[in-house]
């Protein structure tokens, strides 16, 4: 295992702002009440669901909120959601991949296409980028759940791949297939992990200088408050004096 390395979180992360918040929620929401109209609607046995809980609990989703979304995967009047990826390029040459929920692929595809040209980038054929990405399971603690020695002895014994930690937490990597057998192994000795996903980890990171990484913040914004949008990875690597000048 590499140990602390210097990897970078590379999801553009939102504020906790209550006007953000709600927006969030709806796309846990949608998350959940897929990942339980795929399996079960219990999310002791559906390792999906149980993922998606967990995230929205770390970000302080009430429970209502959560069992109104596993309730309705139940109804018969569920949208059909599919999940569906694009994949591109963003200002200063970056590549991105952005993953949604969508019941209307020709809105989501639309509006990812007018983002991306409004703000420097633009969309690529399937496969254009992601061959520069590893496809991994990702774990992801708050730094409070242990030290960083802590840490990466559980994930080391529970199997991951690699670990790094830095002031904002801690990020295990895994196997896709390992996922969630190495997440119920760091449960029972760190506790709830604030998120379990598949991601996208990028080979090679690309420095984004102070002209492209305003154009680059606005469109991950715009992305992200889409409301098919689930997640947005990228191999942007935007210095700290960089955001400071923005």
């Amino acid at each position: 295992m590499a140990g602390h390395s210097k990897f970078k979180n590379i999801m553009h992360r939102k504020g906790a702002q209550d006007k953000k918040r709600s927006a969030l929620f709806s796309k846990f929401s949608r998350e959940i009440t897929v990942a339980a109209k795929m399996g079960m609607p219990d999310p002791a046995n559906n390792p999906r669901l149980r993922a998606a809980v967990l995230a929205a609990r770390a970000e302080g989703m009430p429970k209502d909120n959560i069992q109104r979304a596993i309730d309705k995967s139940q109804s018969s009047d569920t949208a059909n959601y599919e999940e569906v990826r694009y994949e591109g390029f963003g200002p200063g040459g970056v590549s991105l991949i952005i993953e949604s929920l969508t019941d209307n692929r020709n809105r989501t595809a639309t509006n990812v296409r007018t983002f991306m040209a409004r703000n420097g980038g633009n969309l690529g054929a399937s496969g254009s980028v992601s061959h520069g990405f590893e496809r991994l399971g990702l774990i992801v603690y708050p730094a409070k759940a242990g030290s960083a020695d802590a840490v990466f002895e559980a994930a080391s014994e529970a199997g991951a791949d690699d670990v790094q930690s830095s002031d904002d937490g801690h990020e295990i990597w895994t196997a896709t297939g390992a996922l969630h057998e190495t997440a119920k192994a760091l449960e029972a000795v760190l506790g709830e992990a604030k998120a379990i996903k598949l991601a996208w980890k990028p080979g090679l990171m690309v420095r984004v200088g102070e002209a492209d990484a305003l154009l680059l913040l606005k469109l991950l914004d715009a992305l992200e408050e889409d409301d098919d949008v689930q997640t947005v990875w990228g191999n942007y690597d935007v210095p700290e004096d960089v955001l400071a000048a923005l």
